[in-house]
């Protein structure tokens, strides 16, 4: 007699395959999902590190500010109008800078999401990798690192900032800027000086290289405001702080906020109060924002809201900027804007 066997139908066969696979998953979905946890833990951005990069960047820009402004080839254009009418203009030394300072970024921390003024795309093929060193003078005022997930970060860099004065050629109020914010808030900020050297530095909860002066006026303010429409601002200025107000003004959102501080590089005009009261980019004040907040001063609107630095590239609200004083009064002090009567 022959030997008897045992055979299973299709459906026997694919019950069993079936058994098979949910005992393997069950075995292995506990390593799996471990795996990935820890994976996505280790998903995160080191603030100390995007610090020190920040500064590497915005140093890196600034030589290709300074070369191009050196060499005279700026191959000046115009970006077209602002919002207030002037002319927006753009330079070989902007798209330089910015071509170096976002990619330097990008490729370090590939997710991070960057604004920049500029959009130019050109790849830089002899731009060295960064070595992921810190900087002895970072390492010894932030002695700790912060670690936040990429998704919570947005950078705006600023490759070129005061450009209409980069091609006057009045080179104190030049500057590049770089700003991380976390969620919103601006936690770092860079500000550098191509034409001088000098960087100033900040980290919210962390530390910073520049200081506030000894002393500032908060009844009589000295008020520094941008030199394309300073006209504009004097009698919303002196509304607000007397006819006698002495209005400083200048080129460039980097030069304002460092105005308000000590700097150690060169003379700058020292005022109590920045003040914008026309719209104004992200990137162009984010950098300041943070400086001034790691050092317990404040950046707002005119109505005194927090800047978001999410979203949109520019803020409607106008600006205010103090340090060590009473920043709730000065916004008090403040006359309603010609832009808010109609709203």
């Amino acid at each position: 007699m022959a030997p008897m066997g045992i055979r299973l139908s299709p459906l026997g066969v694919a019950v069993f395959c079936l058994l098979g696979v949910g005992i393997i998953y069950h075995l292995y979905s506990g390593v799996l999902s471990g795996r990935i946890a820890a994976f996505r833990q280790r998903e995160t951005v080191d603030l100390r590190e995007l610090l020190a990069l920040s500064v590497e960047a915005a140093v890196l820009g600034g030589r290709e500010v300074k070369r191009v402004r050196e060499d005279n080839t700026l191959e000046e254009k115009s970006k077209g109008e602002t919002k207030e009418g002037a002319d927006e203009k753009l330079t070989l030394g902007d798209l330089s800078s910015h071509r170096k300072m976002y990619q330097l970024i990008k490729s370090t921390f590939p997710s991070l999401q960057v604004n920049s003024e500029e959009h130019d795309n050109t790849r830089v093929e002899d731009l060295p990798a960064w070595d992921r060193r810190i900087p002895e003078e970072i390492a010894q005022v932030v002695g700790r690192s912060q670690d936040v997930p990429p998704e919570s970060i947005t950078v705006w860099i600023d490759p070129l900032d005061a450009t209409q004065e980069y091609t006057e050629d009045l080179r104190k109020y030049v500057t590049t800027m770089v700003c991380v914010a976390v969620n919103g808030a601006p936690v770092i900020g860079v500000i550098h000086k191509p034409f001088t050297g000098y960087t100033a530095w900040a980290m919210v909860d962390g530390g910073s290289n520049v200081k506030p002066r000894d002393s500032y006026n908060e009844k009589s303010p000295r008020v520094i405001v941008s030199r394309s429409h300073a006209g504009k601002v004097k009698g919303f200025v002196e509304a607000a702080f007397g006819n006698n107000t002495v209005i400083f003004p200048a080129g460039g959102a980097g030069y304002k906020v460092l105005a308000l501080l000590n700097p150690t590089d060169e003379k700058y005009e020292e005022a109590d109060v920045y003040l914008h009261i026309t719209y104004v980019k992200k990137w162009d004040i984010c950098a300041g924002n943070a400086i001034l907040r790691a050092l317990g001063g404040h950046m707002t609107t005119l109505k005194g809201e927090e800047i978001n630095y999410t979203g949109s590239e520019g803020n409607n609200g106008g600006l205010l900027a103090s340090i060590h004083m009473d920043h709730k009064a000065l916004v008090l002090r403040l006359p309603e804007r010609d832009a808010d009567k109609h709203r």
